[in-house]
Parts: C-alpha cells; structure tokens; sequence
C-alpha cells in the first residue's frame, strides 16, 4: 500500500507518517523544543512537506554539554566491542527502513531515485565499514629516548585517542550521505558528537535520530540540532567545548568556520567546493566518453562539489564529442524524483535557480556559445534543462567559479604537450576531483601526476567509495573523509614513555 501522491507519485506509509510527526531537536536523547520552527519544501512541486523545530546558541550550548557527559562518562567506557556492536545494529536498523531514508531525501532534496536508493545503500556500507575498523584502531611501540634509554630499561608507546566533542555540519546536496560520512568515522573513534543539518534537508538526518536512539546509544552521544548557519551552525563552530569541526559546503563558508573554530583552536576538517577539470585526449573512447562526461557535469543535476564542469576536449575530438554530449543532455529526463524515469530533479530552492540562471546569463552575456538547455521549465518546481557552453575561455564566470547546477563549460585545446594540458587543468583555485579520459594508461598516469587534485580518475568520473579517501588540494578543503583517512581525523596520537 502507498499513500500520498507527489506529482502524481505516492509514498509509502511510513514515509507518510514521518511527515505527519512533529520533529524537534535530538538532545540527551530526548526530542526537545526549540525556539521556532521552518517549513521543509519538496523542490519538485514547492509543496510544503512538514514543518521542524529549529535551534539556536542556547540549544547548541545545551547539545554540547549533553555530549561532553557522554563523552567522560557511558560512551569513553564503553568497551570497543560493544561500541562495534552498537553500529553494526544502527547499520541493521538503517537497512530495515531504507524505503523511508531513501524517499526523504528525494522529497527534501529532489534528487533522483536512483541516486537517492545509491547513496542509503552506501551509508549502511559505510556504518558497516566503520563499525568494524573499531577494533583495528591501534598504537604503535617505538625506541624510547636516547637519555632515557642510556639509563634504564624504558618502553614507549603511542595511543590512538578520540579527539573529543565533534560538531558536523553537513549540507543539503546529499543530506544523509554527508551525515553518515561524517557520523560513522566519529563514533567508531569514540568521539561524542552534535549535528546541524542544512535547514533545506534535515529529514533523513532526523529520522536516522530516532534510529539512532532505536538502537541503544548512550544519551547525548548523538545531538542533533537544526538551524540557520548563522545561527546555530555558527555557536558550534565557536563552542569551547567543541573539540573538532567538520564542515562540508561552499568555500566562502569554510573559511568563516576557521574563523570560528580560532576561539579555542579546535581541530577543522574542511570538504569545500571544486570546479574539477575533465580532460578528454584525442585518442578516447567516445562511446565511453560522452555518457561519462555528461554525467560527471550532471549528476545531481550538477548540485555536487566533485561535479566535472570545466570541460577540455582536443580539437579532433571536439565538435563529435560536443554532438554526443549536446544529445545525451537533450534525452535526459527532468522530473520528481519518485518518478523512476526521472534521470534528472530540481535545483535545491528558488534562490539556487537564480543564482544558477544567473550564470547561465553571464556566461551568453561574456562571449561563450550556448550549445543547448539553461532554461528554466514553465512548471511547479525548480527545472533548469542540462546546458552546454562552448566557446569558452579561462577568464569567463562559467569557467572559473563553481556555480553548482547543470551547466557545463567546454574548452577546446590543440596541444598533446601534457604540461600544457595540466596548467589549464589547473588553473584554478580548486583542486577537488578531475577526471582523464584517453586509451593510452602512459598518457593517463603521467597526465593524472600533474593535475592538482585530490581525486581523479581515468575514464570514470567521481569514482567515490567508502574505503578511498576523498577531500581537496587549494581552496577545496582540509583534510579527507571515507576510508582510513575518515577516521584518522577524529583520533588523537598520544605517546607514553615508562621507566621500567
């Protein structure tokens, strides 16, 4: 049975009876007022979804010290077996309701099905993955110090500690799956932590809340928080008794986190934005090429900071390849996300539509070639059809700013020198993703050497797992999250040295 149409698509019941709830702050693991609320809107239809308790410094302040106590007290005693067991039965509880995880997402953030059925699967892999690292947290024993050594028989070791009280801060483009990369690696290095979703998608991040306290963690351990950025994600990032930051979202907003965490100097993890290059050499496979570029622009209708937007296509290649993509983009299908044929949804809110349009306009206004799409469709819902520049130069706003929407700038080059090809690649502030497309592995590797980035890949795009390590070179962020390198970054080193 299924309930409640969007667009002419419906629910299922527990995705309704979620909605019909009234949703309030998770702190000390007991849902609490706040001090106002705001309506979650479906941004395929502008339909208001529910409406959700909103927090403030005071409601921080009160999560913080919720999850100080359980940091000194149940969840630092907790042994590492039973932490284990703990997120292995959230990654069970989180598979049984993967229908209502899924379906939050595309109706607060309207992305694909597809996608948002991908990345619930993902977050249980990742619970799971993190879960069992617990036990393989480990120290190290190394030579004592010389003038200790020269004395007396000496042992010294080091110790992997959690760093403390975590604040994540996690925005709207992939709501649950920033959550959980951020939440998994956190709990299983025995860090405590208070979460502020972004207050376009906190849907899925509340009610994995309630999965969270379904499967038996201590109270404050988890804290969750709604609220404006500069409101309560602003009173997290300055907290003094917040130990660490992790901030996923625009660069401009980063660098005011770092303002923030100097208060107490807290330990800032940082995924930012990225304008990534993608480089197709003469020699590629275009059948593999066409599908694959598009896809790295378009992929969450282009709403994802490794987005592959600057486009560089050899002069051979270039007008054939711009024909593939120009199709390719013309037979996707823009449409609710519940829908299954829908390849593509809706920007986030109406203010992001303008800002996206906005580019669109600036890029015709400054000299580049609209191939196809930029428009906005006539339609309830935030529509702008997959665009494609050409003619682009280095200077243009489409090329050199992050612009989070469906359009894609091409470049043509004519060189096969590759320090030439990498300095265009390059030039950028950015260094998040890129990808390389050519038959020749040679050409490839020595080609993906020289591009500044954290991520890059070679005939795929955005080739993200949960065990690979993930994060940006420049103004693209601090730090890297998923796999081992995820969970490094909520552990301190302590070294002990003993006379013996």
């Amino acid at each position: 049975m299924s309930v409640t149409p969007f667009d002419g698509h419906a629910i299922a019941p527990e995705t309704a009876a979620f909605l019909a709830k009234e949703h309030k702050l998770l702190i000390g693991n007991e849902w609490v007022e706040g001090t106002g609320t705001m309506a979650s809107r479906d941004p395929a239809t502008g339909l208001e979804l529910t409406r959700f308790a909103i927090g403030g410094a005071a409601q921080v302040d009160r999560a913080v010290a919720a999850a100080r106590a359980a940091f000194r007290g149940p969840w630092r005693k907790m042994t590492v077996a039973d932490r284990t067991a703990i997120l292995f039965r959230l990654a069970r509880i989180m598979e049984a309701n993967a229908t209502l995880l899924t379906q939050l997402d595309i109706l607060d953030n309207g992305m694909p099905g597809f996608i948002a059925g991908l990345t619930t699967a993902n977050c249980v892999e990742m619970v799971d993955y993190y879960a069992g690292a617990v036990m393989r947290i480990e120290g190290t024993t190394i030579a004592p110090p010389r003038h200790i050594a020269a004395e007396t028989e000496a042992l010294t070791y080091t110790l992997r500690e959690p760093i403390g009280v975590a604040g994540l801060i996690v925005p709207w483009n992939v709501p649950l799956s920033t959550a959980i990369l951020k939440l998994a690696p956190a709990l299983a290095a025995g860090c405590t932590v208070v979460m502020k979703p972004s207050e376009e998608t906190p849907l899925s991040v509340l009610a994995l809340g309630q999965m969270i306290i379904d499967a038996g963690f201590p109270a404050g351990v988890v804290n969750i928080v709604n609220g404006l950025g500069a409101e309560a994600g602003q009173a997290l990032a300055e907290h003094p008794h917040v130990d660490k930051v992790s901030f996923t979202g625009s660069t401009f907003t980063g660098k005011k986190i770092v303002q923030a965490a100097l208060g107490n100097l807290k330990k800032v993890s940082l995924e930012l934005g990225g304008k990534s290059p993608v480089v197709v050499m003469p020699d590629a496979d275009l059948e593999l090429a066409v599908p694959g570029v598009a896809l790295a622009t378009y992929f969450l209708q282009g709403q994802n900071c490794m987005a592959g937007t600057r486009i560089f296509l050899h002069e051979s290649i270039h007008d054939q390849m711009v024909e593939g993509l120009k199709a390719f983009a013309g037979g996707m299908s823009l449409g609710h996300g519940l829908n299954p044929a829908s390849f593509q949804g809706p920007m986030i809110s109406d203010a992001h539509t303008a800002k996206v349009m906005s580019y669109i306009a600036k890029g015709q206004a400054e000299g580049a070639t609209l191939v196809c799409g930029g428009q906005k469709l006539d339609r309830p819902g935030n529509f702008i059809t997959p665009a494609i520049f050409t003619d682009c130069t280095p200077d243009m706003a489409i090329v050199r700013e992050e612009i989070f929407g469906p359009v894609m700038a091409v470049q043509k080059f004519s060189t096969t020198d590759l320090d030439e090809i990498a300095d265009m690649a390059n030039d950028t502030p950015y260094g998040l993703s890129g990808s390389v497309w050519t038959r020749d592995l040679s050409t490839a590797h020595r080609l993906v050497s020289r591009i500044r980035s954290g991520h890059v890949s070679i005939n795929c795009h955005g080739a993200v797992g949960t065990n690979i390590p993930f994060g940006g070179f420049g103004q693209s962020g601090w730090g890297r999250e998923f796999g081992q390198e995820g969970l490094d970054a909520y552990l301190e080193t302590k070294a002990v040295t003993a006379r013996l």
